[in-house]
Parts: structure tokens; sequence; C-alpha cells
């Protein structure tokens, strides 16, 4: 007779860690967020609004996947992806928010930032790519700047996705071996995989400098992927107000007729359909 498996504890938070959500209830739940998520894109379209989404996290937390899924019915035009390189030796001698300024949405979009000029408060402090003054310098002055972008008509909305040690441990070596993510595992997650405390001590210190009223942290558990997004997407959502757009109803029209018009006799080159 099996034993039967022991609750887990509640986090930090106080939850309990709830139940792994199946592929089939996640791809349901999933669908709906979708049709939601295309109703925001026409609002914010119609509207002429401004927003931008920050994603920020542990290295393995699930950034990543988070944000392939809010845009995978969207439209890029409209739903737009930031992650930028390395800063050039120009960008370097630049005021360090500079370089993200230019990618903030217009009216009509919504922009997305993977990892973003957080990068300061995080991995360029924790691994040494900046002096701890230049980080209380950023510290201080990106609330002012954050509050320049919202007094402008731009919606910041910040997310922390937060992963517990023994889930980004398993992410992370899920990586080695996997030939579709061996890109996601670079020597810097490798090197920044043992100072676990000091992006904890770093992150603390962010939060504590900038969730601000005018534009605050949300934190995600994201210990199961797929409830982290859906989690995501749902908050995202109530973070918008917005209706359906009005919209004409759509007709396919008749299609014209050939007119003596006659497939060529051409030699097409087909792929090979190996599947």
């Amino acid at each position: 007779m099996k034993a039967k498996a022991k609750a887990k504890a509640p986090d930090a938070s106080g939850v309990a860690p709830a139940k792994k959500l199946t592929r089939k209830a996640y791809d349901k739940a999933l669908a709906k967020l979708h049709v939601e998520l295309v109703k925001l894109q026409e609002w914010v379209k119609y509207k002429g609004l401004k927003v931008c989404v920050v994603f920020e996290g542990r290295d393995g937390a699930g950034k990543g996947g988070t944000i392939k899924a809010i845009t995978e019915r969207v439209s890029p035009r409209v739903f737009r992806v930031i992650a930028l390189p390395a800063p050039t030796e120009r960008e370097q001698s630049q005021m360090y928010v500079q370089r993200y300024l230019p990618h903030l949405p217009a009216a009509g979009e919504v922009v997305i930032f993977d990892r973003s000029w957080y990068n300061r408060a995080g991995v360029e402090r924790v691994m040494g790519f900046c002096t701890e003054e230049m980080a209380q310098k950023f510290l201080k002055a990106v609330p002012l700047v954050e509050k320049a972008m919202v007094d402008s008509g731009v919606q910041l909305i910040k997310y922390w996705l937060e992963v517990n040690p023994e889930e980004q441990t398993r992410r992370l070596e899920s990586r080695i071996d996997d030939g579709r993510k061996i890109w996601k595992l670079s020597p810097m997650d490798l090197k920044s995989y043992s100072r676990w405390y000091d992006y904890s001590r770093a992150r603390d210190e962010m939060f504590k400098a900038t969730d601000t009223g005018f534009a605050p942290w949300y934190v995600a558990r994201s210990d199961d992927k797929r409830r982290a997004r859906l989690n995501i997407i749902g908050h995202l959502l109530s973070q918008i107000p917005y209706k359906s757009a009005p919209r004409e109803k759509v007709t396919l029209p008749k299609r014209q007729k050939p007119g003596g018009y006659r497939e060529p006799d051409y030699p097409f080159k087909f792929i090979k359909e190996r599947f």
C-alpha cells in the first residue's frame, strides 16, 4: 500500500503550494485569456493607450515563457517585446536608462521588457559590472524617471517572478543537455547561480527603493510555470480597464472569377514534405 503524499508546507508568503496545473486545464484557461488579450489589444489601439510592462526575476523563473504566453495570439506590431543585448561602448557612456527610452510605447502600443533598466539593480550590481556608488545612484534616480514616464501617459506595470532554489536548480540543470534550451544557459547564468542570497539582498533593496505608488512591483510565485503564466495574464488584464472596441461586422467578399487565368506549367521548387 502506497504511503499518502505529504502536503507541502506553506512558503514565506504563508500560502501552501497548490497542486501542479494539468496541461488540459492550462490550455483551456489560456485560450480564454488569449481572447481577452486580443480585446485589450484592440482597445489599446482604439484609445491610443501606452502600456509598458517590465519583467524581472531570478534566472529560470519563467520570464520568457510568460512573455511568450502573453504574445502568442496578439499582433507583434501592438505587443512589442524588447530584450536588449549588452550595451555598446557608446551606450556605456550614456545616461544609464537612455538606451531604453527609445523603446517606450507610443500611442496604441504595449511594450514588454524582457529584463530592463533594472539590470543595474540586479545582475550588474551582484556581478560587479557597476560600482556600489553607481547602483545607489540608480536606485535614487529611477523613481524619478518612472514618475516622468507615468506623467507622460505611460501605464507602467512591473513584475518580479520568484522561484524557489530547488526549482531553479531543476530548471537550470534541464538546460544542460536539452538542445532546445542550451541557449538559455550562459556563462553568466552559471556564475550568478551560486549567488542566491546576493541576489536576494539586491532584490530587497531594489523593492525598498522603487516599489512606489505610481509604479509598484507585483510579485508572482512561479514554481508552477503554468499557474504563474495564467495568474500574471489575469493580473495584467485587471490593471488596464478595457472594453470591446467598436468593430464593423466582417464578411468575406466574393472571390473574382478566373477570367481566363490558368495555372502555369512552372517547375515550382516545393520543399520536401518530411512530415
